[in-house]
Parts: C-alpha cells; structure tokens; sequence
C-alpha cells in the first residue's frame, strides 16, 4: 500500500485536502477516524500542524468530501494511528478494523464520464438547471468533456451543450 499517494486532485479530493505521504519500508493500511460532523478539514489541519512539527508519523491523512464526518489515515499500523488521533479536538473515535483500498477507491481515481458517453445514447441530466431530465446526446467533446444534447421533455428540440460530469448514461 505504501506505494500509493493520494496527492493527485480527484473532483471530490483538493490538493490542499491531502497531508503528503511519507516515504515507508513498511506495509500501510488504512484506517477511518471518526469526526464531529462539518469538522473534518480542521481535524486535517491539526493533523497537518502534527506533522510537520514532527510529532505525526502516518503515511498519509485523506479528507474525502463523500465521507462525511471522517478522515482516512493511512499507517503503518493501529498503534501509530492511535498514537496520531490522540489528543486531537474533534476526534470523536475511529471505526473498528481497517479499510480497504477498493472501499475508498473510487473517492480517489477520477473517471472521466464523457468516456462513457455515445452520440445517440439516452442520458439523465443529474446536475444543472436540466436536472432529472432525460436527453440524447447528439455530439460530445472529449477535449473539453462536454456533450451537446436534446432534452427529451422538451416542447420542441433545443440543443443544450451540457458538463459531462453532468450526465448519467441512462439504463
């Protein structure tokens, strides 16, 4: 697991959301620390001020926007992430066990959903002032991932350019 930094920008990750990994020999694992609701980019920040005074011997500390109420501290241990938490305003506790990378790893990676987008195709609009409609796609731009589409509940056809990460491919 120590291979993996999660420092790359996702659209629910910030750079700035993210404490550095450490360099490790050892194997990580990753813990999920429970926090006071709608106070977990200052519990990051306190882990961050630990850190670099030295004190914080983690991989690395994750806020995931989806993950309300937690963090996600990678370690080498529960010890050492015990040892991190300890004394921390805001830290309510930790979930027994660990995490597995699969449970956070679609926080992590960001897909690209115009690749999954076809001219034709019947998509729901999840986002926006077209929210909850359904539309075809009748172009889509892979370089600035947007798709330009005809709502389907519309009176007459009006071409709509639209955020891909607006859009659902509809089953």
């Amino acid at each position: 697991m120590s291979e993996r930094t999660f420092t790359e920008p996702d659209e629910h990750l910030n750079q700035e959301d993210v404490i550095a990994p450490e360099s490790s020999n050892g194997e990580s694992h990753l813990f999920a620390v429970r926090t006071t609701g709608g106070q977990e980019k200052v519990v990051l920040r306190l882990l961050e001020t630990k850190k670099r005074s030295g004190e914080l011997n983690v991989q690395s500390v994750l806020l995931v926007d989806n993950l309300k109420g937690y963090i996600v501290i990678e370690a080498e241990d529960p010890q050492i992430m015990f040892n991190a938490i300890q004394g921390i305003r805001h830290v309510k506790g930790q979930l027994r066990g660990e995490l597995q990378y699969s449970e956070i790893e679609n926080y992590l990676i960001k897909k690209s959903t115009v690749s999954e987008l076809a001219v034709d195709g019947i998509v729901e609009i999840i986002g926006g002032p077209f929210k909850g409609m359904k539309a075809t796609i009748t172009r889509v731009d892979h370089e600035k991932e947007e798709a330009t589409v005809i709502l389907l509940d519309a009176p007459y056809q009006l071409p709509v350019t639209v955020d891909a990460n607006y859009l659902k491919p509809s089953s």
